[in-house]
């Protein structure tokens, strides 16, 4: 596994912790351009009351903001869970070269777990995808989180 991949995921899960002390899913996001990162955030749809507050699309939000430009070629965006086809398609919008993600989401998953967004037609920017960087680490979050929701 890349180091490099590692350091940054590392970063987006203890995002992903800061979004379960506010009782939020914990999913975290970091962007990263030329080896810096630019933005990082977590999942806050409920503290918001909007439902487009993932962590992945906050990352992009600020990154863009910071960089002065809604495209971020060369950038990386690190998820802790395979993005849905909401935060998917804004990597693709906003020209993201690589998503790397940790666990992978069999139910809403758009980087190839339920569908695999790059691969329909007509679209036209392609980024590389990697999954499964500290997946352990990332679903043991969102584990606990669901069964502390369910009171086992």
């Amino acid at each position: 596994m890349d180091a490099l991949d590692e350091h940054w995921m590392a970063i987006a899960l203890a995002e992903a912790d800061e979004a379960s002390r506010r009782g939020e899913v914990p999913i975290g996001a970091v962007v990263v351009q030329a080896g810096i990162e630019v933005a990082r955030a977590h999942n806050e749809p409920i503290t918001r009351c909007d439902p487009t507050a993932h962590a992945e699309v906050l990352a992009l939000r600020r990154a863009a903001r910071r960089v002065g430009a809604y495209r971020l070629p060369g950038a990386t965006l690190y998820a802790t869970l395979e993005p849905c086809s909401m935060c998917l398609g804004a990597a693709l919008h906003a020209r993201v070269e690589r998503v790397v993600y940790g666990a992978t989401d069999p139910k809403g998953g758009a980087a190839g777990s339920v569908v695999d967004l790059r691969a329909l037609p007509g679209v036209n920017h392609r980024l590389d995808v990697r999954g499964g960087v500290c997946a352990e680490a990332a679903g043991q979050r969102l584990r606990a989180f669901f069964e502390t929701r369910r009171g086992r």
